[in-house]
């Protein structure tokens, strides 16, 4: 008998240990759990932010994952849970460890800085890529550098150096190829090099870039189907031609060698008023959907995780930075898009109030998914990066 209670003393408190744990977000969790403890943070950050003025379906919620990272941009998640952010103006790249899980970052931390719009940021085997104006830079083991200043190596420096549209958005495919856009080097021109205005990809051990789709005035986001594995990217339209057109535009580019009109023809079948004598529209491909006039689309992503209700799996959501060649702004919010097979069926907003009687506090660039299904959004002109998860089971 007393054997007996020897033992039960002891795995008691084992047990209680243990239980614990299991209850502070052990990473060895269903990354798609949903309860509450899940995802609500244990703490929040308190802002001057008006985050109240973010209207969202009913359910969700947003909450700050970081401030202070100073005109932040593109961004890309690392396995341990780090998020890395590149930026433009601030010519820095960032990294936010959430070491603790509690869904807000421990800090800010610069990787590098005085860099050449350091847009673009993109993870593979444990090497962080950063996509300058003219070059690809690789930061190797990111995990265990980026806090002491790593020197990066540069894997590619042949790009065109035009900072017009020259700030990039990179993301490996699931060819393992990099893709990386080269923007219009105008408003509107017909380019005698046919690196411009184009998508190109290129392996990084080996980097010979080859065009994959041109005709593309300005990307700054695209991502693949989670089924299809197809490209999909949004398009800028270009400037003064009015307030309301032409539209940005939401492309898919099944193969390679597609070209989607830039500059002879604007949205489905707008002519160019300066080069759309030179081609028919119908020669090249049109939009999925015609977005906003002027929005600025930027960052797109296919919603996969469970947190959001089913309803939202494989819905597309674009981040519209915001106009500036229009008379009365629009955009700053991000815009939901439906399809049905490669047929979009529905354009309406997820989250806006960035823009308030036409003033604008906010600007939103990215948007990356996290394990748990929650949606982390960075915005350039707050120097913030905000979380947004679906509550409305938890009610």
């Amino acid at each position: 008998m007393k054997n007996q209670i020897l033992l039960i003393s002891f795995l008691v408190p084992l047990f209680f240990v243990f239980s614990c744990k299991n209850n502070n977000g052990d990473k060895s969790t269903d990354n798609n759990d949903t309860t509450a403890t899940r995802q609500t943070p244990s703490r929040e950050i308190q802002t001057d932010l008006p985050l109240d003025d973010i209207k969202l379906p009913e359910g969700f919620r947003i909450t700050l994952f970081a401030q202070d990272v100073e005109n932040a941009r593109s961004m890309v998640r690392g396995d341990d849970g780090t998020v890395y952010v590149g930026s433009r103006s601030a010519g820095k790249v960032y990294a936010l460890p959430d070491a603790d899980g509690d869904f807000v970052a421990d800090e800010v931390v610069v990787i590098a800085s005085g860099l050449n719009s350091p847009n673009g940021v993109a993870l593979k085997d444990g090497n962080l890529y950063v996509a300058l104006i003219d070059r690809i830079l690789q930061f190797p083991a990111i995990t265990n550098t980026y806090r002491n200043e790593p020197k990066p190596e540069t894997v590619f420096s042949d790009y065109p150096d035009k900072t017009h549209h020259g700030w990039k958005y990179i993301a490996f495919g699931p060819d393992g190829m990099l893709y990386v856009p080269v923007g219009a080097p105008c408003n509107i021109c017909l380019s005698e090099d046919p690196i411009f205005a184009s998508i190109t990809r290129l392996d990084v051990n080996n980097p010979e870039p080859e065009i994959y789709a041109e005709g593309i005035r300005n990307t700054v986001g695209f991502a693949w189907h989670p089924e299809t594995k197809e490209l999909w990217f949004t398009d800028n339209g270009r400037d003064m031609m009015g307030d309301n057109i032409p539209p940005d535009k939401l492309n898919h580019a099944p193969e390679k060698g597609m070209h989607f009109g830039y500059p002879f023809c604007h949205g489905t079948d707008i002519p160019d008023p300066e080069f759309g004598d030179q081609r028919n529209c119908n020669e090249f491909t049109p939009p999925v959907q015609n977005l906003g006039p002027h929005v600025a689309a930027l960052g797109m992503k296919f919603y996969t995780g469970k947190m959001f209700p089913e309803e939202y799996r494989n819905k597309i959501l674009i981040a519209e930075h915001g106009s500036w060649n229009r008379s009365t702004p629009i955009g700053y919010r991000i815009m939901m898009v439906t399809l049905d097979g490669n047929r979009a069926t529905e354009y309406e907003p997820f989250a806006e109030g960035w823009l308030n009687e036409g003033k604008d506090w906010g600007r939103p660039v990215d948007i990356i998914q996290m394990p748990d299904g929650a949606i982390l959004i960075s915005d350039d002109k707050a120097d913030a990066i905000y979380r947004i998860v679906y509550e409305g089971n938890n009610k």
